[in-house]
């Protein structure tokens, strides 16, 4: 059995920096026609020239793929109305995170105030600079999404006409408010498809599993795979792919990141074909995103087969998702 899929793109992605970056670059860009990359380095990308140097590194890393990275910036509160008009022709997306929430987010907005924040809010609706945000509160681990669904709503009703995407959403909640609001969009990530809290924490701990937001209840999964399977329109892929070396996950005080660039695209196959819905997949991990970021991705045809096949224990010195287990589709060929 055989599934071409065109030009798939991964809309959350973490390929950090360095001897990483090198690593884990070339799974993406292998299997994927682009990615949107997030900014949250040490120090964030926060300017044009940063994030001009950051792409040369990346495209260095990719070097003989037909890849493009999709390249955003760290939110900044500083930021002005000619600063992200000179920025908009180099960006696909500006990324708010707010303080602390998540790896590398200490430079995030403290409070949100929407109001406060309303002048660059505005220039991004008049420019058609969407806005991508990573959606938690500092409360409770299991309430942070839905706590933070009042802030989607507010920003959602003041700017029409901004394109806000709620990012790896988790909860049915997020799912039910995704189709309150014209201009809210979301990423939704192959973990959170496949994955509940006790598959993290009910028996033994799985670190290489522990993400955030973190994987919630059953019926929080089973909203999200509604929206992926049925190839719904305002739903599409971001893998949240965040490799973590085996130090900082097998360790007390374990990041949070799940490694799952290598296996993504067999993964979603084999779960779209289980739910007899192959025929969507492409509608989830390209069609979707096209239309929501204005986007014409570079030629690139993906054929999967039927074929079973076991995930390394380890790509360098990262575990991915589903280390040592077998799929059940694999990719064969790309073009």
């Amino acid at each position: 059995m055989r599934f071409i899929l065109n030009s798939p793109l991964d809309m959350h992605l973490h390929l950090r920096d360095g001897g990483m970056l090198k690593n884990v670059a070339k799974f993406s860009a292998k299997e994927f026609a682009g990615a949107l990359i997030m900014p949250n380095l040490l120090p964030p990308i926060t300017d044009t020239q940063s994030l001009l140097s950051y792409k040369k590194r990346i495209l260095k890393a990719v070097t003989g793929e037909k890849f493009t990275p999709c390249m955003c910036l760290f939110f900044k509160e500083s930021y002005t109305a000619d600063f992200l008009e000179k920025a908009k022709p180099h960006i696909t997306a500006i990324k708010l995170y707010p303080s602390g929430v998540t790896t590398n987010s200490s430079g995030g907005v403290e409070q949100i105030d929407v109001k406060k924040l309303s002048p660059i809010f505005e220039a991004m609706s008049a420019l058609d600079i969407p806005l991508c945000v990573h959606g938690e509160t500092n409360g409770f681990v299991m309430d942070r999404e839905k706590e933070f669904g009042a802030i989607y709503e507010q920003l959602a009703v003041s700017f029409p006409k901004l394109t806000i995407i709620m990012e790896h959403i988790t909860t049915k909640a997020s799912a039910e408010l995704l189709k309150r609001h014209e201009n809210l969009y979301a990423t939704i990530t192959l973990h959170h498809l496949l994955i509940t809290l006790d598959d993290v924490a009910g028996g033994l701990l799985n670190p290489h599993l522990f993400c955030k937001p973190i994987a919630k209840r059953y019926e929080d999964r089973e909203a999200l795979l509604e929206l992926a399977l049925n190839g719904d329109k305002k739903a599409m892929f971001g893998s949240d792919s965040a490799p973590h070396p085996v130090s900082k996950k097998e360790c007390c005080g374990c990041a949070a990141g799940i490694f799952s660039a290598p296996i993504a695209l067999s993964a979603l196959a084999e779960l779209f074909e289980k739910h007899n819905k192959l025929t969507n997949l492409q509608a989830f991990v390209s069609n979707n995103a096209r239309d929501i970021y204005k986007l014409i991705p570079i030629e690139k045809n993906v054929t999967l087969e039927k074929e079973e096949w076991t995930v390394p224990a380890k790509f360098g010195d990262v575990v991915p998702m589903f280390a040592g287990q077998p799929l059940k589709w694999q990719v064969k060929c790309v073009s």
